[in-house]
């Protein structure tokens, strides 16, 4: 859905033309289970006049059988659409709305605040450059407003609105905004958020959202929509280098040969120099090829397809970068933060499928170096993760890979955890560095070291050749 505008009577080629050159902002709305949610994207949308009438009456007759607010309609109807969703009042999927103002255009994910929906809002928050987070002003920081607010620094994202949110309920009292204000600063001190802003609103009374409130004649900020129109978002990653990922080898006939994906960081042109990992063959961009044709460079977002002076061999799961930019780790051990998102707790020591840039490998977590208590940011000794903990963990594979850092770059950076047995996504992790274990050599290694490092490369070998043969557990043979 976009706004209402003249152009789309008088000249809807010049009004997709300037629809298209609007910036794009993703944003995510969490917080605690009731804060508000569903309901805020519902007055966002109303009150910008963004609803269609038959949409909104539609709404207004379902309102009639799910109503809980005594109002005229259900806001929060217009995105929770699961009819579990709306005999609970609660909201359970992530929900996606798009929609444009004249400044910005925006897709908003809507994330479900129950506990156990935790992994649907990792989920939804991994592709996000904004969060808005919503606490009850009744009740102030949660434990879900923690476990989110850590989960959204985890994963990135370093501009967050805070929107106190039932402001009618408490007399629009500033006494309480400025209390829950200095609590979540005091706990979002140890989380790395630069940018925090704060909106005292009633999602249910519009005060705040779109349009200015007389109720709050003490705060002198902006309302919700003109942050999220005015907030610069920088979402170039960390790394300048350049990274893409091979996701596809276009082989159409014999006369062609490109490596397809989209780029993870950094710029590419003709000409420039690049290297293929894991393998380190070298040759030079011959050309960037698109859907609209040839172009003279690319950046990051845009996917392309590349072609190269040599015949390399570069397969799906590479990385080609440049060769004169910082490079990327190539290891078979590294330390990452998880989500766990299965029933079945993570196992040390138990094999699962990784995905990470396109490349799947199989691994398994050698180390739980500790869990991670959202409410006290306190490092706990664990034997295992259960569903929705979050822990630092050191992960073993069976073949190289080639990653940065998270927090340099997301698309080299991310991976999932496949259960082999189901076929389901496990987990999802943010790399954080290079093991330890994988940094030493053969002579500083201990000798457990020694036997994980040497069961690493022989389960990698049995993988590759004997694909139906079970993973070798070298401890079985020691005893």
């Amino acid at each position: 859905m976009s706004h209402q505008s003249d152009l789309i009577a008088s000249d809807i080629l010049a009004y997709l033309k300037q629809h298209e050159n609007k910036d794009l902002l993703r944003f995510i709305t969490c917080g605690n289970v009731d804060d508000g949610k569903s309901t805020l994207i519902g007055r966002l949308l109303h009150d910008s006049k963004l609803i269609f009438e038959d949409h909104l009456a539609a709404i207004k007759k379902d309102s009639q059988k799910y109503n809980t607010t005594d109002d005229e309609f259900d806001l929060a109807l217009l995105v929770d659409g699961l009819q579990a969703e709306r005999e609970q009042g609660i909201t359970i999927d992530v929900a996606y709305r798009y929609f444009s103002t004249d400044k910005r255009k925006f897709i908003i994910a809507d994330c479900p605040g129950h506990e156990q929906y935790t992994r649907n809002m990792a989920t939804g928050a991994s592709t996000c450059d904004l969060a808005v987070i919503l606490i009850d002003a009744r009740y102030g920081v949660q434990t879900q407003t923690r476990r989110h607010s850590y989960i959204v620094s985890l994963l990135g994202i370093r501009h967050v609105l805070v929107a106190v949110n039932k402001m009618d309920l408490v007399d629009f009292s500033e006494a309480r905004f400025n209390e829950i204000k200095a609590a979540y600063l005091e706990f979002a001190g140890a989380l790395n958020i630069p940018d925090i802003r704060f909106v005292p609103i009633s999602a249910l009374k519009g005060d705040n959202v779109v349009n200015a409130s007389t109720q709050t004649a003490w705060y002198d900020g902006g309302t919700l929509m003109q942050l999220l129109e005015a907030v610069e978002v920088n979402r170039n990653a960390q790394l300048d280098a350049f990274r893409l990922p091979v996701q596809y080898v276009n082989r159409p006939n014999l006369d062609f040969r490109g490596f397809c994906g989209t780029i993870a960081a950094g710029h590419i042109a003709p000409g420039d120099d690049v290297v293929a990992l894991p393998s380190g063959k070298r040759s030079k961009v011959k050309a960037i090829v698109t859907f609209e044709g040839e172009q003279a460079d690319a950046f990051a977002g845009q996917a392309i397809t590349l072609t190269l002076d040599d015949e390399i061999d570069i397969s799906r799961g590479d990385l080609i970068v440049r060769a004169d930019d910082a490079q990327p780790n190539v290891a078979q051990a590294f330390d990452a933060h998880v989500v766990w998102m299965n029933e079945s707790p993570l196992v040390v020591g138990k094999e699962y499928a990784i995905k990470l840039a396109g490349k799947s490998v199989f691994g398994r977590v050698s180390k739980i170096a500790h869990r991670i208590d959202v409410n006290t940011m306190a490092q706990l000794d664990a034997e295992q993760i259960g569903l929705n903990e979050i822990a630092l963990v050191t992960l073993e594979v069976n073949a190289p890979v080639v990653f940065d850092p998270y927090i340099q770059c997301r698309g080299t950076g991310s991976f999932i955890v496949i259960d082999r047995l189901s076929n389901a996504t496990a987990g999802a992790g943010m790399i954080a560095s290079v093991a330890a274990s994988a940094s030493k050599s053969l002579d500083e290694m201990d000798e457990l070291e020694r036997y994980r490092a040497f069961e690493v490369e022989l389960n990698g070998l049995v993988r590759r050749y004997f694909p139906h043969w079970e993973a070798v557990d070298l401890s079985k043979l020691v005893r």
